[in-house]
């Protein structure tokens, strides 16, 4: 069954808590359940940390939390090290009936400095991915007997960000680290994401539908902009913008060849002031629905 979900970033951003920061928790809340009416939403800093109390606050705007950002830091601690870090937020997905963990090695990120470009991130060389691979697939299999799927999230300004990363990345992990994909930081990592989902779409675990301004990425890179910067700017928007420069059929067409039953989650940080978020959630959402419509993927929807 496919369910739509999204993420409080477009309300208020995580990495820079300021932007947003005069939204009130009721307002995300209340526009993206009772308003726009997602099934489910991410995690975010506003979120309260106790499980019980998270499912409450959710539910009474008839939402899910479907589930939410890890940063590993894997690259600079063992594996048991991680699973003893992982433990607050792996109750939190159990206690949600969670199926999955988003995961994103962050022990070296630049994303989230906004100080430094986007385009000086961290690279990994052959050797040091493999061993990498290894020890997120170790900690994969851990997940994996919690009941819970591993998505890594191939992501801006990290180890994994490129297609040929990509593709190392999954080359050097096994059967139980699974992929998010996300469409937009795949294009802004200067990938087709149809031909990178098309190699990968058996392992996709879960689905990011954010979509970019191609001007606008292409500006962060000449430019050297920070990813906050980046944001700032409106490097990213939601499925159906005029301005975005991804299509989504093609892409949850390949998702419904490979069977998917998931997430299809619209995550698009932008500068609320700028964007309103309750306009282009449900912009986003009703793209996302018909694409998803025409590509086959979801036949609960009506015609």
């Amino acid at each position: 069954m496919i369910l739509y979900g999204t993420n409080p970033i477009a309300w208020a951003n995580d990495d820079d808590q300021s932007i947003g920061a005069h939204i009130p928790t009721e307002q995300i809340l209340r526009e993206a359940g009772r308003i726009i009416g997602f099934d489910g939403i991410e995690n975010g800093h506003r979120w309260p940390d106790d499980p019980q109390a998270l499912k409450d606050l959710l539910g009474s705007y008839g939402l899910r939390f479907i589930s939410g950002w890890y940063s590993t830091e894997l690259l600079t601690r063992s594996v048991e090290e991680e699973i003893v870090s992982v433990q607050p937020h792996l109750a939190k997905l159990k206690a949600n009936g969670c199926k999955v963990c988003i995961v994103c090695e962050c022990s070296n990120t630049v994303h989230g400095d906004p100080a430094k470009a986007v385009n000086d991130r961290p690279r990994l060389t052959e050797a040091q991915m493999t061993d990498f691979g290894a020890k997120m697939e170790e900690f994969a299999a851990y997940l994996a007997e919690q009941d819970i799927t591993l998505a890594y999230h191939h992501h801006m300004g990290t180890v994994v960000e490129s297609p040929p990363e990509i593709d190392a990345f999954m080359a050097a992990t096994g059967p139980s680290t699974h992929l998010l994909f996300d469409a937009g930081h795949c294009t802004f990592g200067g990938g087709d994401p149809e031909e990178v989902l098309r190699r990968h779409a058996g392992r996709v675990a879960h689905f990011h539908a954010k979509n970019i301004r191609r001007v606008v990425c292409d500006r962060v890179r000449a430019e050297r902009l920070s990813f906050i910067q980046g944001v700032m700017t409106g490097a990213f928007t939601v499925p159906g913008d005029p301005e975005g420069a991804i299509d989504f059929v093609p892409l949850l067409r390949i998702l419904a060849e490979a069977h998917y039953d998931g997430w299809l989650v619209i995550e698009a940080e932008q500068d609320p002031e700028l964007r309103n978020p309750l306009h282009y959630q449900s912009m986003g959402l009703n793209a996302l629905k018909s694409a998803a419509r025409e590509a086959g993927l979801d036949q609960s929807i009506a015609a």
